[in-house]
């Protein structure tokens, strides 16, 4: 019985051990082979970075907001923003048709409908899932509208 516990005792031991380097060896695997995060465009304000215009790693590629900043209506601004994001996914080795999420943030929701008029069928066949919000106080830069998105590659 005592040589039961014993052996009982010692299979635990080393399950434990097994386990504590099982732990060991994924947490080092992971940083080891990791992808480094590519950043593109980056905005500096005094000199310190702000924020990237893109931003890539592994696969996947996030286009921070593009607005369009000059005179014009809501089916101008739409598509110049559309524009805008399209160059920089090429640049990123992506494409309209894999972007997988959109998020629109609109200065006046009474442009809904002329921003949709533009967007439609911008992205292909099968468009990204979208998030629209009208913005209290208006989109940075005076842009009636501001969009992001993320993409595969």
């Amino acid at each position: 019985m005592e040589k039961m516990k014993r052996r009982s005792t010692i299979k635990k031991l080393f399950a434990s051990l097994a386990g504590i380097a099982g732990v060991g060896s994924v947490a080092h695997a992971s940083t080891d082979g990791a992808p480094e995060k590519e950043a593109f465009n980056i905005q500096e304000e005094q000199d310190v970075p702000l924020f990237s215009g893109a931003t890539k790693l592994g696969n996947t590629v996030y286009i921070a907001g593009k607005g369009a900043h000059f005179e014009g209506d809501i089916k101008a601004h739409t598509d110049h923003v559309l524009k805008e994001l399209e160059k920089e996914l090429v640049k990123a080795g992506s494409s309209m048709e894999k972007v997988l999420k959109v998020n629109v943030y609109l200065h006046d929701l009474s442009d809904y409908k002329g921003m949709n008029e533009v967007f439609r069928g911008r992205f292909g066949s099968k468009p990204p899932v979208r998030t629209t919000v009208a913005t209290y106080g208006g989109v940075p830069g005076d842009s009636l509208v501001e969009m992001d998105c993320i993409a595969y590659i």
